[in-house]
């Protein structure tokens, strides 16, 4: 005996729910790179009002971003890792998690010690990132995963240059804790979204997880990028800074002999080491020092004083808008950038981006001291950027294995953020060795400026030799085997015919 007809109707719900949330799955995934980054930039207009408003040296405030780099640099790979093995979808809402906590406790403390320790639970959020690609790769047919990857990879730029004005405008406006109470409202319903939207991954790679590794790796990069990040302030040549460099390079030598010896690594050294691997993630430290040296000293030079003779004396949230054409462009880029790796595969769309970036820094060197070419060379560079952070990933995509895509993203945005790290010691010394006296303060000259600019010029194009140095990558395996299987499929029809 059939069922009634109203029975049809709950089955149409319930199937309701499932569409509704693979639908979602993207842009839910996008919004919580956004929402990383924005939480990671929401503090740098702070900075210098924090030793007032804390009662604490603007050393110790500094360690605000400090923390931030430090934890963000340590827990990629270790939650990449994690993710691989335990679950991307629980490992994500895991760090999503941290990071509103830690927003959270920035909200409810005027206290520097509580803010550092909130400020370095928020670093989790930098494995946002690569786990949500991993889940992307996961989850998403082939004809549709370029794309998705290319915007993920943006959201990193998008999600910077919409936290600088967005948090000028509310301690412009507001006390400076409700910008935290609005990063944690908006950090809980990301939380809560990415559990109801995104499935979990079946894709595993079981093991022992090698909490050795994770120590060494902690302790190596914490020496190395402490020295780094402290080397202008306490001194390049002071013993402290020598001491954490010959630290950080005993620590991850030992690290590495260790991982060659361990049956399930951390990190796959031996994958790293392949050509496409290791190739891509020098690449991605170039491409890391290339992109940052464009917002440092963007903010800087436009806020310069005007009795400097080049600078235009805008206030943070001015500055931010300047920054906000570049996020704009980084979000219509991105399919672009989908496209080009698809032609011509994603080697060739990161050799690309570099060399739109130096050609961005070009633009800033010929002219300088016009708003609206400043604008144009921060955004010709950030187009750059996008072209390139979306080719990334792609080039990790199709090298590794499924069960290692998260850890291998993982350890592909750490060799970013070192670029990153180096990129700012490296502006902050060129720009500290070419200042002048204004109104008795030092200010940077035009000329420092100009030669950040060169630096970070030259670096994109060793970046782009490099990206021209990875072996050449076709369609992908997927994409191969995804052909095949259309291929196959229309031969059995004209047979059937």
């Amino acid at each position: 005996m059939g069922h009634p007809a109203p029975i049809s109707q709950p089955s149409g719900t319930s199937t309701a729910a499932p569409r509704l949330r693979d639908r979602l799955t993207i842009p839910v995934l996008a919004s919580g790179g956004i929402l990383m980054a924005v939480m990671q930039t929401v503090v740098v207009p702070l900075l210098p009002d924090l030793p007032r408003l804390t009662h604490a040296s603007a050393a110790t405030v500094s360690w605000m971003v400090t923390a931030t780099l430090l934890s963000g640099a340590v827990l990629t790979p270790v939650l990449g890792r994690a993710g691989d093995m335990y679950g991307k979808r629980r490992v994500l809402t895991a760090a999503l998690g941290l990071m509103t906590v830690g927003s959270v406790m920035c909200a409810l403390s005027s206290d520097i010690g509580v803010l550092i320790v909130a400020r370095a639970l928020q670093g989790a959020a930098a494995s946002v990132v690569p786990l949500s690609i991993s889940i992307l790769r996961d989850e998403l047919p082939p004809e549709r995963r370029g794309s998705a990857v290319a915007l993920m990879s943006s959201t990193v730029g998008i999600g910077a240059a919409l936290g600088l004005p967005l948090a000028a405008l509310v301690i412009q406006y507001a006390d400076w804790h409700t910008m935290f109470w609005l990063t944690s409202a908006l950090g809980a319903l990301g939380v809560a979204a990415t559990w109801w939207a995104v499935r979990e991954s079946p894709v595993r790679e079981p093991g022992r997880f090698d909490v050795l590794g994770t120590l060494g790796l902690a302790a190596g990069l914490v020496c190395l990028l402490l020295g780094v990040s402290q080397g202008g302030q306490w001194g390049w040549g002071s013993p402290r800074i020598l001491g954490l460099f010959l630290a950080a390079v005993a620590v991850l030598a030992l690290w590495w002999w260790q991982q060659l010896r361990t049956e399930r690594p951390l990190v796959d050294l031996r994958m790293v080491t392949r050509p496409r691997v290791g190739l891509s993630h020098v690449a991605a430290l170039l491409t890391g020092f290339a992109f940052y040296a464009n917002s440092l000293v963007t903010a800087q030079l436009v806020q310069a004083p005007k009795a400097t003779g080049y600078g235009l004396g805008l206030s943070i949230v001015s500055t931010g808008l300047c920054l906000l054409p570049g996020g704009v462009t980084m979000l219509l880029f991105s399919p672009l950038s989908a496209r080009i790796s698809a032609a011509r595969g994603p080697r060739v769309t990161l050799a690309l981006g570099a060399a739109v970036i130096a050609c961005g820094y070009a633009v800033r060197i010929a002219d300088s001291r016009d708003l609206w070419m400043i604008i144009l060379g921060a955004t010709v560079v950030a187009t750059g950027t996008t072209l390139a952070y979306s080719a990334l990933p792609t080039l990790i995509l199709r090298a590794v294995p499924a069960a290692q895509t998260a850890s291998a993203n993982g350890v592909n945005v750490l060799m970013r953020t070192i670029g990153q790290a180096v990129s700012s010691a490296a502006v902050a010394a060129v720009l500290v060795h070419h200042s002048s006296p204004v109104g008795g303060v030092p200010v940077p000259t035009l000329h420092g400026y100009l030669l950040a600019f060169a630096m970070a010029g030259a670096i994109a194009l060793v970046a782009c030799a490099a990206a021209l140095s990875i072996p050449g990558d076709g369609p992908s395996g997927d994409t191969r085997r995804a052909g095949a299987a259309t291929r196959g499929a229309r031969d059995e029809a004209m047979e059937g015919a």
